[in-house]
């Protein structure tokens, strides 16, 4: 006689619930990644009326000690125009300054004005009133 239970116990593992989650993380840290200013050295920015956040493509940072970082990467300021034409080659791209309110204003021109050679939008990194 042959003995067999009457509930039979499914080993098998779906994993369609596990990956409509790994689905859904993705994209929330693919959304909330662009909202996030990278900035590779502190910087101090100045207020203004209108503060918009604008997706970024490269983030020129000038610290008031006049240290300067393209993308979270530190470099000189003879480097600047070479690391932005690596990067804005061949496009037309967005350039965001990242500029401490006590760096003179000449630093802010000459950046602008490699960025704009180069065909690309500026905008400058600001914060809003309080």
């Amino acid at each position: 006689m042959a003995l067999q239970s009457k509930h039979k116990v499914n080993t098998a593992f779906s994993m369609s619930s596990m990956t409509d989650i790994i689905f859904l993380l993705l994209i929330f840290f693919m959304l909330t990644s662009s909202f996030i200013t990278p900035s590779g050295l502190p910087v101090n920015l100045p207020s203004s009326e209108s503060s918009d956040i604008i997706m970024q493509e490269v983030t020129v940072t000038v610290t008031k000690d006049l240290k300067y970082s393209v993308n979270d990467r530190i470099v000189s300021r003879e480097e600047i125009k070479g690391e932005l034409t690596s990067l804005l080659e061949g496009k037309k791209g967005q350039v965001v300054l990242h500029i401490d309110k006590e760096v003179p204003v000449e630093y802010l021109v000459e950046i602008g004005g490699i960025a704009a050679l180069l065909e690309a939008n500026v905008s400058i990194a600001t914060r809003p009133y309080q």
